[in-house]
């Protein structure tokens, strides 16, 4: 507000509400300019591609998920042969108790033969041979169990292959990366050149790319 503004409010003759209209519409006036800003920078950023930041960066990202891939295949194989070495605990310690039902089985047997009326050696057979039946049943779960995890190893091993196909992408773009980086390269130095012309002969559109947009395209390009 200038001063001859500011008299003519403090004498009154200065109307408050087109005061306050003019400033709604100086506001207004803003926002609109603020909002043509943010849209001329999202049509540069599509025009140009997301900025080279680690996230938007090809190599980067494929080296941090072979990384992160053979850190859990790893942490996965390890949970693995934990789980199979109990199992193999597990029926070496129910062989043994089999052991021992078989020869429970052969006493009673033998008991019988020679005390046919004793009603108790048949019984304890009869309970003898069912718990055998039971128990190779739990063994015969625990070796179905055992070969499972080993399909499952065989099958993670897909994942080192996986890996070794995404190192082989990897090594290839960055060949490719070294080859254009060596097809571009120059004796003179960028700083030594003349300015490119915005404008030859013969242009018909003024929309054209400004020095710093090519110098942050070429940016990106070297990194």
């Amino acid at each position: 507000m200038t001063q001859e503004e500011l008299d003519a409010l403090m004498g009154g003759d200065v109307d408050l509400e087109s005061i306050e209209d003019e400033a709604t519409e100086e506001s207004e006036a803003i926002d609109d300019i603020t909002a043509l800003e943010s849209s001329i920078e999202e049509k540069d950023e599509h025009k140009w591609g997301p900025p080279a930041t680690h996230e938007n960066k090809v190599v980067h990202q494929l080296d941090d998920v072979t990384k992160e891939s053979e850190e859990k295949a790893t942490e996965i194989f390890d949970i693995i042969e934990g789980i199979s070495n109990d199992l193999m605990e597990k029926e070496e310690s129910l062989n043994s108790v089999v052991e021992n039902l078989e020869a429970n089985i052969t006493l009673f047997t033998n008991l019988i033969a020679k005390f046919p009326d004793v009603a108790t050696f048949q019984t304890q057979l009869e309970k003898n041979t069912a718990a055998l039946e039971e128990l190779q049943g739990v063994i015969e779960c625990l070796q179905n169990s055992g070969d499972s995890i080993m399909n499952v190893m065989d099958i993670m091993q897909y994942q080192d292959i996986h890996r070794q196909k995404i190192e082989r992408v990897i090594n290839v773009m960055r060949t490719l990366s070294h080859y254009m980086n060596s097809l571009f390269e120059s004796q003179v130095d960028d700083s030594a050149r003349v300015p490119s012309a915005k404008h030859l002969a013969g242009d018909d559109n003024n929309d054209l790319a400004s020095t710093e947009d090519i110098e942050a395209l070429l940016e990106q390009f070297g990194k």
